[in-house]
């Protein structure tokens, strides 16, 4: 990213990433000047260098990436309240030509530099949540959430079998993997978790993963049982084995008796 001396308009090319997203202070090596670059400022670094790094040429998987990414944009806009609108254009109107608008809001220039970067940041979403894994959470509330893994479970149903004469109660879980990278992925093995009616696990086994290796657009049908389930059971919680929940990779099911 380009920063500039506010002092002596020197200007020094620094990664963005050096920085952190809360912001820094500098100095000149020129004149000494010390001044803040603030989060809106590392936000609009982090989107210059990613529209450099993009290929120049035209890429139809980008192109629909970059018409969702558009359109999640568009939603975010349509959503604020109409004053806050009014204000941001006011604000931008009033500030051209001036180095800096007395009262302007850092939040407001927060959220409009955001506002500004969100499609090039959908755009290259899973590189930024690699990098700063907190932004999943970011990217799943605007409906563009970020698969990893490359594989995604689908279709998990719950049931239980009761018991007959000699044979025991059984929880069956089943379901679907399904592979939505470009290329070959590994497939971790499952966790299945038991949660009673208050949301408290009970209960935790593994399924063992149904292959070591899965193709794009594959599916591989898995399906687990445990003999003699918690009787409090009801409702059962899938996902990878080496996942945590804060990325969005559970499935949950109603364990149906």
């Amino acid at each position: 990213m380009l920063i500039v001396c506010p002092s002596c308009a020197s200007e020094y090319r620094i990664a963005a990433d050096k920085v952190g997203m809360e912001g820094r202070s500098v100095r000149c090596a020129a004149c000494r000047e010390t001044w803040f670059i603030t989060p809106a400022d590392v936000l609009a670094g982090h989107e210059a260098e990613l529209s450099a790094s993009m290929d120049a040429g035209s890429d139809p998987v980008a192109d629909a990436a970059w018409q969702e990414a558009a359109a999640s944009v568009r939603q975010a806009s349509e959503a604020m309240p109409s004053a806050v609108r009014s204000r941001a254009r006011r604000t931008l109107r009033d500030g051209v030509g001036r180095r800096a608008v007395p009262g302007f809001s850092p939040s407001l220039a927060f959220g409009l530099t955001l506002l500004a970067a969100l499609p090039l940041l959908c755009l290259a979403r899973a590189n930024v949540v690699r990098a700063v894994p907190q932004t999943a959470s970011l990217f799943a509330r605007i409906g563009l959430p970020v698969n990893l893994r490359g594989i995604e479970i689908r279709d998990v149903v719950a049931f239980s079998n009761p018991a007959e004469d000699d044979r025991p109660a059984e929880l069956v879980v089943e379901g679907d993997l399904v592979g939505v990278a470009r290329s070959d992925m590994p497939v971790a093995p499952l966790s299945v978790e038991i949660r009673d009616a208050g949301g408290r696990a009970v209960r935790t086994f593994s399924v063992p993963a149904p292959r070591t290796i899965l193709a794009a657009s594959e599916t591989a049908r898995f399906r687990a049982s445990l003999t003699a389930p918690p009787p409090e059971g009801r409702a059962v919680v899938l996902r990878f084995a080496d996942a945590q929940m804060t990325r969005g990779e559970g499935q949950v099911a109603a364990a149906d008796h």
